[in-house]
């Protein structure tokens, strides 16, 4: 793994499941100063905590928005592949993606002043000829209107092998120079020509393995370049956890297991519930390998294992409140697994939408309708352990600073609290 900040970050990646890092050697001289310096740092995010608790239950009940700090863009819905869980694909190819100013202008709203992380996604991000662009303008923005984002997050489904690779090496350069890290996630669903087979595209397994192999060797030159795998659970592949454990574990990647979430809104694939749908049994296996040594420090792990057990989804949601998404066409969705949005960038700036009285109305929803009960986005707490506040605090006191601030670092939450 290399070295720095952006080595530590391989496995302390937002929501990220990984190996685990062993704690550096302490002198005797350290090992003495380190409790004081860690009650010093928990006590400071125990104070951030508690006001940000505060305030977030003052929005609540205002029904005001607050300053996002997370935002997720659908900048295309094109796609290579045909995924078994997902229909983004099957929007109709008539229907335009924003283009590349839009998104700029977006970006450069006074009201991102506060963003921390930016997630890229599709469709197949890496399908834009103008990605790159996207990045740089981001780099550019940095210094004035973005000052403290941190990381910028693309999912990928890897098969556009040599466009990524080529893509990514473009970027890495500024986005060092602009202090941000780049944070690359590939959907990986079995480590065999299974893979082929949900992603229903001939050759993926091989494309994607290609892809990782290729960005490893950028990763060892830049550190600020973070990898991971994405799996999405379901029956087909319930098989294959551990293999695919391993097989991040080999390479040192960040993982994001979890089952597919099945709703009318981002993946528009509520048709697919039956086959998405995991058995009793299949639900016990995957909680067990939730369980397992290598997730200790994954918040996100311990909630799904609780909802698989028990069949409800407990932890805090501020969705709408830091966070909202863009779908590629330009309509806002508060939460990506509504189906209501709160409009159009064609037609209102993203100010205008995000206080609007629908947006209010769609606010009073998070976190109590039953679609909330089932929700297991796994980047969910990136954004809403800091901004809930309370939660988290809870955790703190429970864990101790010591085990706390470890699990702090490996959230990535350091750049939220």
């Amino acid at each position: 793994m290399p070295g720095g900040r952006g080595g530590c970050r391989a496995l302390a990646c937002a929501v990220q499941e990984g190996t685990h890092v062993p704690e550096p050697f302490a002198t005797q001289r350290e090992s003495t100063a380190r409790p004081m310096h860690e009650g010093n740092a928990a006590t400071k995010i125990a104070a951030g905590l508690l006001r940000n608790g505060l305030r977030y239950r003052y929005l609540r009940l205002a029904g005001k928005p607050g300053r996002p700090q997370a935002v997720s863009l659908e900048i295309t819905h094109a796609c290579v592949a045909r995924c078994v869980m997902c229909n983004i694909w099957k929007i109709p190819r008539s229907v335009p993606d924003l283009p590349l100013k839009d998104w700029i202008a977006l970006l450069s709203s006074d009201l991102l002043r506060d963003l921390r992380e930016l997630d890229i996604t599709g469709g197949e991000p890496f399908l834009r000829d103008d990605l790159v662009s996207l990045l740089r303008a981001v780099c550019e923005l940095k210094p004035t209107r973005l000052k403290r984002l941190a990381s910028v997050a693309i999912t990928t489904n890897g098969i556009l092998a040599d466009r990524v690779v080529s893509m990514v090496g473009e970027v890495l350069t500024p986005m060092t120079q602009s202090g941000l890290e780049l944070v690359v996630v590939c959907a990986l669903d079995a480590v065999s020509d299974l893979h082929d087979q949900i992603r229903r595209y001939e050759g993926a397994w091989s494309l994607v393995s290609k892809t990782i192999a290729e960005l490893l060797k950028l990763r060892s030159d830049h550190p600020n370049l973070i990898l991971g795998l994405k799996t999405t659970v379901m029956p087909l592949n319930i098989g294959e956890l551990e293999d695919i454990a391993q097989y991040a574990r080999d390479r040192e990647l960040f993982t994001i297991i979890s089952p597919a979430i099945v709703t009318p809104g981002r993946y528009l694939n509520a048709d697919m519930v039956t086959n998405l749908t995991l058995s009793v049994a299949q639900r016990a296996r995957l909680a067990e390998f939730c369980k397992r040594a290598d997730f200790r420090w994954s918040y996100h792990a311990k909630a799904l294992v609780r909802y698989l057990e028990t069949g409800t989804m407990q932890k805090p949601c501020s969705c709408g409140f830091n966070y909202f998404f863009v779908r590629s066409n330009g309509e806002v969705f508060l939460c990506p697994l509504f189906e209501e949005s709160v409009g159009n960038l064609g037609a209102s700036s993203i100010a205008q939408l995000f206080a609007s009285t629908e947006a209010r109305k769609i606010r009073g929803r998070v976190g109590k309708c039953p679609a909330c009960t089932r929700c297991t986005e796994p980047g969910l707490e990136r954004y809403s352990l800091p901004c809930e506040g309370f939660a988290y605090l809870r955790t703190l006191l429970e864990m101790g600073p010591r085990s706390f601030l470890r699990l702090h670092r490996h959230l990535g939450l350091d750049k939220y609290v």
